[in-house]
């Protein structure tokens, strides 16, 4: 009997684009199942790849903006606009993110997010009054340091020299906004993680390391941010503990103080705007995947949040990935995962992405079959 299947992964990162492992997965079930009805949903939760799939849903004129990288390297970088509804939508990873940069080149202390700033202008400019911003992906971890620098706000130490790099926020005394305080009527910021800025569960600890954080470097990269976070408060209201505001380095937080930002989960953004829930019950079974399946899956990652939604549905979910970890965590939420390196090794695995998921999804394919 032929199935509606719904075909909707994340990225593999590293190795595949969200769009690009679901036409893999579609070849491989296709060559099992060719009766079967197809839907190719390809999906973010704010991560790489957030712009472009948001933009399609759109129907958002794709733009340029010349800008700075992470390094402060020249870069043009891609953004969309919907004129109608005067909406931008700007990834963060296109602008400062950490795989546009050699592995390893640069320290966290000397990067930022003043590029992004920049692009919010550009955006701004022309004629965007509603603003949405997917900011994982990047290489920074100046709590949006960079950003409110490219917007006009200035940070002083206590004999006002102004603050140029953001370890150097340990010295912060004050913060002094700019004339124009926001750019957009809306501003909304997509996150893929829910950690606070501060502590071991924050952005330093957590996500610094991943950015070429080593250990002695941490706790200057948390007393910067927690002095920022201590004078913000000072003078405004506390924002350190929101959910989100850790994502990115700090970044949720930087766009929440600096530039009116409001933090949503950047699947359940996605998933509003594509009308999930309905086609998820048009449909027998999904299948999903992502690079690694862990147990940061479940914990508000897109693949797990879209499982769940799945279950809600009383629709089967099916996983696919490079490699799993912790698969009793899964198990609650997935029928059956399947990992690439049960196939072969996983050099191979990541060197043939394409293929070997296509070879996962064609042995799924026959499971169903029976």
């Amino acid at each position: 009997m032929p199935l509606a299947v719904l075909i909707a992964p994340d990225k593999f990162k590293g190795t595949l684009t969200a769009i690009q492992a679901a036409k893999a997965i579609t070849r491989g079930w296709k060559a099992e199942r060719p009766e079967d009805r197809i839907t190719q949903l390809a999906i973010s939760d704010g991560g790489d790849g957030f712009g472009l799939l948001l933009g399609k849903l759109l129907d958002a004129q794709t733009r340029q903006a010349t800008t700075v990288d992470a390094a402060r390297r020249p870069v043009r970088s891609h953004w969309w606009f919907e004129p109608k509804s005067h909406t931008a939508v700007i990834e963060s990873a296109n602008v400062i993110g950490l795989a546009m940069l050699p592995h390893g080149k640069f320290h966290p202390f000397d990067l930022d997010t003043f590029g992004l700033g920049k692009t919010l202008q550009r955006a701004a400019t022309a004629g965007a009054t509603r603003c949405i911003v997917g900011i994982g992906g990047s290489a920074t971890n100046d709590g949006g340091f960079g950003v409110a620098r490219a917007l006009g706000w200035r940070f002083l130490k206590h004999d006002g020299n102004e603050i140029e790099q953001w370890p150097e926020l340990i010295s912060l005394h004050l913060i002094k906004p700019p004339k124009l305080k926001r750019l957009f009527d809306k501003l909304t910021v997509a996150v893929d993680v829910q950690n606070h800025l501060l502590g071991r569960s924050g952005a330093s600890h957590v996500y610094g390391p991943q950015k070429g954080l080593g250990a002695k470097d941490i706790p200057l990269a948390e007393a910067a941010l927690r002095r920022l976070a201590m004078v913000w408060s000072k003078q405004n209201s506390s924002a350190s503990k929101l959910p989100g505001s850790g994502a990115a380095g700090g970044l949720g937080f930087g766009m929440h103080c600096f530039a009116g930002a409001k933090i949503e989960s950047g699947f359940e953004l996605f998933s509003g705007m594509a009308k999930l829930p309905q086609l998820i019950r048009r449909h027998d079974l999904v299948i999903t995947g992502e690079g690694t399946l862990d147990r940061q899956t479940v914990m508000g990652k897109g693949v797990g949040e879209l499982a769940k939604m799945a279950k809600n549905c009383d629709c089967d979910c099916y996983a696919l990935a490079g490699k799993i970890e912790n698969e009793k965590m899964l198990s609650p939420y997935f029928n059956e995962c399947a990992a690439l390196v049960d196939l072969t090794p996983s050099r191979k695995a990541e060197a043939n992405a394409a293929i070997w998921l296509e070879r996962s999804a064609g042995n799924l394919a026959k499971q169903c079959a029976i």
